[in-house]
């Protein structure tokens, strides 16, 4: 990866320029910026089980019809992906009280919300993220109306299917945030399922016991938040029972 031009590098990836026209390769990282201390930590594995996480969930989504720009996994830590253009907004879907929603209302994390809430963050680091309304999105052209109707409706596409497909191996889905991307083919404009689907992204609970299968685990111990990872991977049938992946990405049997 040395000899490829480095586009961009946030907290969990790093974006390079693409090996086929019209695309990049997003590189999935161990950095986590959720230990006890609030540094940037390290859980082993992490960028390993990511990549195969998300590309299982993206792939699952394509097949009953929702557009992402996965191509195709290529190792252990990268993906080919399409070359969108970001939209500057994420979409924050939530099931279940839980994080700043809880914060911001005085709820108690638990609370089983009577419908699915949308929310919508403009997506800066310098910023903190804001929470934004529509009118922010549509006013300061984040999005265009039209495009704002596909990704909310993408986005509840999205939870449907994932609310059952984690129900049916024993996890909640209790919120999670996506990122959309306009995505040319010819003269047709798409807007695309982009980023990435994975525990670094959503919040996942086990179904009986409502221990954290996330990244929120990190706050207790890095070796806490792999296991959690690792567990998603298995439960999902990407990480075999008795494998366990070691600091370097690679599976081997335990």
């Amino acid at each position: 990866m040395s000899r490829r031009r480095r586009i961009y590098e946030g907290k969990a990836k790093v974006i390079y320029e693409g090996t086929e026209p019209g695309t990049l390769v997003q590189y999935f990282k161990d950095d986590s910026s959720h230990d006890a201390s609030g540094d940037i930590a390290t859980i082993t594995g992490k960028g390993v089980l990511n990549n195969r996480i998300s590309e299982h969930l993206m792939t699952r989504l394509a097949e009953i019809g929702v557009p992402t720009h996965l191509v195709r996994r290529l190792n252990m830590r990268e993906q080919l992906i399409r070359e969108v253009e970001i939209i500057p907004v994420q979409v924050v879907v939530r099931n279940i009280v839980a994080g700043s929603l809880a914060k911001r209302l005085g709820m108690e994390e638990g609370t089983a919300l009577p419908r699915s809430i949308v929310e919508y963050y403009y997506k800066s680091d310098e910023l903190g993220g804001p929470m934004i309304s529509e009118e922010h999105i549509t006013a300061f052209g984040w999005a265009m109306p039209q495009e704002l109707d596909d990704m909310l409706s993408m986005a509840l596409r999205v939870n449907d299917f994932l609310s059952g497909l984690f129900y049916g191996v024993g996890i909640r889905l209790v919120d999670f945030q996506l990122e959309f991307g306009r995505l040319w083919q010819g003269e047709e404009l798409r807007i695309v399922l982009a980023d990435e689907i994975s525990p670094d992204s959503c919040r996942l609970w086990d179904l009986e016991t409502d221990e954290r299968l996330d990244r929120d685990r990190a706050r207790l111990s890095m070796s806490e938040a792999a296991e959690a990872y690792q567990e998603v991977a298995r439960r999902l049938g990407i990480l075999p029972q008795s494998d366990v992946v070691d600091m370097h990405g690679r599976s081997h049997a335990s």
